[in-house]
């Protein structure tokens, strides 16, 4: 059977209704009936049992043989158009070293096909910007430095992202062409690499919404029906363009930043509210703040200083951030506010205290003991991305140490209350939730290295309510976004599960995905 990705025009073919038979629900034996009709489950039955209306209807029947369906998954943090650029950027994220990133950027300006550019004229060799990501300085032993890169890149204008996007490594020439003062390591950071790659981003609409159309299809092979676009720009009209153009894989949630509040409120949006012309896709996404900086950039606020010197930065004072609380509230915002280190935490959760409100916290990387029953007295979301700990547990390890039994902390988390929703700051890890899930629940990867820090795991049952938006398991009534799996989800060895065999994808009842099994 062709897959809906090599046949597009499979995903309008499906009828409004479909019998998915002969499938299990997690931790089962006996097979089901999934009954869907006008993009809703209508029924679950023993299988084999026909509701006559379906019958009557000549509703289509899909035999699953014995497969596994849960409700499709979201990842609640990314930012879609970095993650469809960095595809197509030189990957620096396994140079184990300054040196080593600046011999990969080498090699790819001496090889065949030269490197990938982005600039506003692709075609004349002057106008090329190279572009590399996801470098980790945090844990290299050597430091970066414009001389470095320069000599290298040999005057051709070359920009390296840092994987969290809050740093950007110029050679001089790109420091000319983008008006960049540059210092001595090279590495602008924070607001100023911000603008820098919203930048680099700059590249024909056509370009870009090619290539998030075919993250989103990727992301419909993992069992993906939604994402929370975070984006640093105004996302709206982009992603109404692009479902015109045809973007059909996911339903996506477009988050809005403060410089755009007052304009989101004058056109009477609200987190939450279907956007018209989006298809049934598109939503009105929470208020983006943030309040500090990363881990990796060592900008995270923190209580203590870090080994070098210096708590990190807080960019929104206390006051600030609860007066943008207050407004959030008045325009009918749900706030999401990025706090990393365990000073920005305290800041955030004093700020919705004062204001009266609840909302998000985006990452909670780093919490004092004392402030994790807070999540549960205020009512707070923790946005989290369970990959995170294991990329950067060394980085952790190195400007935490002695502290990591609070860092990445999903157990306390939970316990104190907080409800969970799993995500993976794509492009900062990959947009697939078996991933996020997998170092939720085993917090290691297959590398040798044992489990780290074990006792703030979830379990699977836990890792999936938190990627399912608090769905677990299907239930007539819902929505008929769900992903049709090849083994059990609660059962499967832990390779498998982080690797999850999908087999079909479905968003209200429309196939987005449909492999040889499905």
């Amino acid at each position: 059977m062709p897959s809906s990705q090599d046949d597009p025009a499979a995903q309008d073919r499906t009828p409004t209704d479909l019998v998915l038979a002969s499938v299990r629900l997690p931790g089962g034996t006996k097979c089901r009936d999934v009954h869907i009709r006008g993009g809703h489950v209508s029924a679950i039955t023993a299988g084999g049992e026909r509701p006559d209306d379906f019958t009557a209807a000549g509703a289509q029947v899909l035999d699953l043989e014995g497969r596994f369906v849960i409700p499709g998954l979201w990842d609640e943090h990314v930012h879609m158009t970095q993650w469809a650029l960095a595809a197509n950027r030189i990957d620096l994220s396994g140079a184990a070293s300054a040196r080593a990133a600046v011999e990969l950027v080498r090699n790819r300006l001496t090889a065949p096909g030269r490197a990938p550019v982005h600039g506003a004229d692709r075609t004349a060799e002057p106008a090329m910007t190279v572009v590399g990501a996801g470098f980790r300085d945090a844990v290299w032993g050597d430091v970066p430095s414009a001389e470095m890169l320069d000599d290298a890149t040999r005057g051709v204008p070359t920009a390296l992202i840092s994987h969290d996007l809050h740093c950007v490594w110029l050679n001089s020439a790109a420091a000319r062409r983008y008006g960049v003062e540059l210092p001595a390591d090279g590495l602008v950071r924070e607001e100023p690499a911000f603008a820098l790659t919203r930048e680099l981003g700059k590249l024909p609409d056509d370009v870009v919404d090619g290539w998030v159309h075919a993250a989103g299809q990727e992301a419909a092979t993992r069992g993906v029906v939604g994402v929370v676009d975070l984006e640093m720009t105004w996302n709206r009209d982009v992603w109404l363009r692009r479902i015109a153009g045809g973007f059909s894989s996911l339903r996506v949630d477009a988050g809005v930043y403060p410089e755009d509040l007052e304009r989101a409120a004058a056109e009477a949006m609200r987190t939450g509210q279907k956007i018209d012309g989006g298809a049934g896709l598109l939503r009105v996404g929470p208020l983006k703040v943030l309040i500090d900086g990363s881990l990796n950039t060592r900008t995270a606020f923190c209580v203590d200083p870090y080994p070098h010197g210096g708590h990190g930065i807080l960019t929104v004072s206390e006051a600030g951030l609860v007066a943008l609380l207050g407004k959030a509230r008045e325009a009918g915002f749900v706030p999401a506010v990025h706090a990393i280190g365990d000073g920005a935490n305290r800041v955030a959760l004093d700020a919705f205290a004062e204001a009266g409100t609840a909302g998000r916290i985006e990452h909670a990387q780093f919490v004092r003991q004392e402030d994790f029953a807070r999540f549960g007295e205020l009512g707070l979301t923790a946005s989290v991305q369970p990959a995170h700990a294991l990329d950067d547990r060394d980085a952790a390890d190195a400007n935490w140490a002695g502290r990591t039994d609070r860092a990445f902390p999903l157990r306390s988390l939970l316990d104190g209350g907080a409800r969970l929703a799993l995500g993976s700051d794509a492009p900062v890890a990959a947009l697939d939730p078996w991933l996020a899930m997998s170092a939720a629940t085993a917090r290691a990867r297959n590398d040798g290295r044992g489990p780290w820090h074990p006792e703030q795991a979830l379990t699977r049952e836990e890792a999936l309510l938190a990627s399912t938006r608090g769905r677990g398991r299907i239930r007539p009534g819902d929505v008929a976004d769900i992903a049709v799996l090849d083994a059990d989800p609660l059962a499967a060895p832990d390779a498998e599960f982080a690797g999850m065999p999908v087999a079909a994808t479905l968003v209200a009842g429309r196939f987005t995905f449909r492999g040889a099994g499905g």
